[in-house]
């Protein structure tokens, strides 16, 4: 035998092929960050695999996701649950880098993603990094120190952005939100000449362009100064004045009757002077909602053409103020308590009717609930009216769930229509979706339980079933729930449903706006 003395010792025969380790990536694109593209990730994960001896068999990829929150990141919530319920099919995970798990602002967030994985035998590995994943003491320190940067990017950006946001907005420019009934948005390029008018849910498409806000139409004009006239001249209230123009048919911006609420916000509004006022609340880093006092809020004063003089709408927030100062929870037990001396019992419509009393919401807001209010005051309703109140609230919430599924479909390139009278939606001309809010409650065991009324009159194409938590406060999940595959007009859900159900659920609507996305297709000759 002759030995080849030029051959490392610890090389295998030409013969022997080193087996291939089956693994699964994941790549994520923020809108913060797209720099990165998930096909640029994927490109530098498949030569690291091919270097490695890896067989990628999974990919799991979150486009268009941020990464501050595991929240509605499907891709991500999909590998975990696949890794722990044991079906992942692969021994190892491949990353692009640390921050691909996740832009947390607390660091232990990303490092309990990894932890899970390594929990059921699966390993970590960064591709794009300069250090190997080991578990070496190294490499922890690295991984910490990437993951508290990650988080600080973050934050600096956040800071950016904000600090550009409002200085447009001292600008004089519009940042967002429909422009309110009597107002219309104005698409101006970057010299400030007009361009276009912007029609509702039309979103600018030049990122040099800019939205002004503009008086709209003479009609509009002269009722939102009617408005002022009834509550400042004649002293009547929102729901006075509400009562009114839905006799006489009108309609507000969003094309529905008039409410309290809808009137209130006219009267209390500074766009109405030409005032452009910004982040009165805030969602910083999607933490917490938060509203911000007065002396932080954002403004530009005069930078619109104003169809309300200034001296009315002080003598409106005059009235609002005098009225809306705040009492002490003894004293907004005494006037409820007069209520329910006049009358014998205690609604919403009295509260709100009764000129010396605050709003019902108002009583629910300082108390937690208008139940817990009456009861403060000695009133028991003979039924349980929970449930009332829960329906209220999902009929307020409702608004703002269908305007930000609109938004999400736009922003995926759809073009949506909504029917005023059925909020039918209809998308790309193509299908239509009807949404539903499901009331979420309790058996008496504890378990949860959803109540589904399909809409058969309409028979639209796909439901968006929003189901509610167990507070109603916020969404639970989301079914998408296709014409052709129901066959009841009635769901009765539970928190599981079985492969028949189950299938159509989803943590949030990425797949619903990835059925407006539209892709370009070469031209056949």
């Amino acid at each position: 035998m002759v030995i080849d003395w030029t051959q490392k010792g610890d090389a295998k025969p030409p013969s022997l092929k080193q087996p291939k380790v089956r693994a699964a990536t994941y790549v994520r694109m923020s809108t913060e960050h797209q720099k990165y593209s998930t096909d640029n990730q994927i490109a530098a994960i498949s030569r690291y695999a091919e270097q490695h001896h890896f067989e990628v068999v999974r990919t799991y990829a979150d486009e268009g996701k941020s990464g501050l929150r595991l929240v509605g990141r499907d891709a991500l919530q999909a590998l975990l649950r696949d890794v722990e319920d044991g079906i992942a099919g692969y021994e190892a995970i491949l990353v692009y880098d640390v921050s691909r798990w996740g832009r947390f602002q607390d660091p232990d967030e990303a490092a309990e993603i990894e932890l899970r994985c390594k929990r059921h035998g699966i390993r970590v590995h960064y591709c794009a990094e300069q250090f190997s994943n080991d578990g070496s003491i190294g490499s922890s320190i690295i991984k910490t120190v990437k993951r508290a940067m990650a988080g600080e990017y973050s934050r600096e950006l956040s800071v950016k952005v904000f600090a550009g946001q409002a200085n447009l907005i001292r600008l004089g420019f519009r940042q967002g939100g429909p422009p309110g009934y009597g107002l219309r948005r104005l698409l101006v390029d970057h010299a400030g000449n007009a361009k276009a008018e912007l029609a509702r849910g039309e979103q600018k498409s030049i990122a040099t362009d800019r939205v002004i806000l503009v008086p709209g139409p003479a009609d509009e004009i002269r009722l939102v100064r009617r408005v002022y006239r009834l509550f400042v001249d004649e002293r009547r209230n929102e729901a006075e004045i509400a009562g009114t123009l839905n006799q006489e048919g009108l309609l507000n911006d969003c094309r529905r009757p008039w409410t309290r609420g809808t009137v209130h916000q006219i009267l209390i509004n500074e766009k109405y002077v030409g005032n452009n006022v910004w982040a009165r609340t805030s969602f910083k880093l999607k933490q917490e909602h938060v509203n911000n006092p007065e002396a932080n809020w954002i403004r530009a004063d005069g930078v619109f053409e104003a169809i309300i003089d200034f001296a009315t709408f002080e003598k409106a927030r005059a009235i609002v103020v005098a009225r809306s100062a705040r009492l002490s929870d003894e004293a907004m037990l005494d006037k409820l308590a007069g209520v329910l001396t006049r009358n014998g019992y205690l609604s919403g419509f009295l509260i709100d009717e009764a000129d010396e009393c605050p709003s019902s919401c108002c009583y629910a807001s300082r108390f937690g609930t208008l139940l817990r209010a009456y009861a403060l005051v000695g009133f028991v309703p003979d039924r349980d009216y929970r449930y009332l109140e829960i329906n209220r609230t999902l009929r307020r919430l409702f608004p703002a769930i269908v305007a930000n599924i609109i938004e999400g479909l736009q922003e995926a390139g759809g073009t949506v229509t909504r029917d005023a009278e059925t909020d039918l939606l209809t998308v790309n001309e193509e299908f239509t979706a009807s949404v539903l809010i499901s009331r979420c409650f309790q058996t008496s065991i504890g378990t949860l339980r959803w109540k589904v009324r399909l809409d058969t009159a309409l028979r639209p194409n796909l439901t968006v079933l929003v189901r509610m938590d167990p507070d109603n406060i916020a969404p639970y999940d989301y079914y998408l729930l296709p014409l052709l595959d129901m066959r009841e007009a009635v769901l009765r859900l539970c928190d599981s449903n079985g492969l028949s159900l189950d299938a159509y659920r989803c943590e949030s609507l990425s797949r619903f706006y990835a059925m407006a996305r539209r892709t370009a297709l070469l031209e056949v000759a």
